[in-house]
């Protein structure tokens, strides 16, 4: 499937789903690029658009190799970022500048590691958009306690 025309994904395990309308990255607040999506690792079309949508003010985050997206489209060069341990080294190789975190967050840019570090980065961002008080909600709610170290470029925090 292209950015620029409905039709359907079908992802690594085989779910597939109908996409009706043509992405607009602009369209929300943050838009999150999952791992297993290598494939988007050479899409030049989503690359301009996450760049577009960076530009524009929205939140762009990458969770385990859907970060290696990012650093295909030139989002992460010389920037604090995270992605799974299996390809921290590819990474940097593209100009990332990695940190040993579960959650990374440049302001605009947020990485995760691996796929459980997703859970953090939402409730990281829940906590940064939101407030504390509603993450930790959130987290009661999905009995889930975050762990690791979610990095700031202006500060670190726990």
């Amino acid at each position: 499937m292209r950015t620029s025309a409905p039709g359907e994904v079908t992802t690594l395990f085989g779910s597939r789903h109908v996409v009706p309308d043509v992405w607009d990255p602009m369209a929300g607040d943050v838009v999150i690029v999952p791992g297993g999506e290598e494939w988007l690792t050479g899409d030049a079309a989503t690359h301009r658009a996450l760049v577009r949508a960076q530009e524009a003010g929205v939140t762009v985050a990458g969770v385990c190799t859907g970060v290696m997206v990012l650093a295909a489209a030139g989002l992460t060069r010389r920037r604090p970022c995270t992605t799974h341990h299996l390809v921290k080294a590819e990474l940097a190789a593209h100009g990332g500048t990695v940190v040993d975190a579960r959650v990374v967050d440049d302001g605009n840019l947020v990485t995760a590691g691996g796929v459980t570090s997703g859970i953090d980065l939402a409730l990281w961002l829940v906590e940064r958009e939101c407030g504390a008080e509603l993450a930790l909600s959130v987290e009661r709610i999905m009995e889930y306690e975050r762990r690791g170290t979610a990095w700031r470029a202006d500060r670190e925090t726990g």
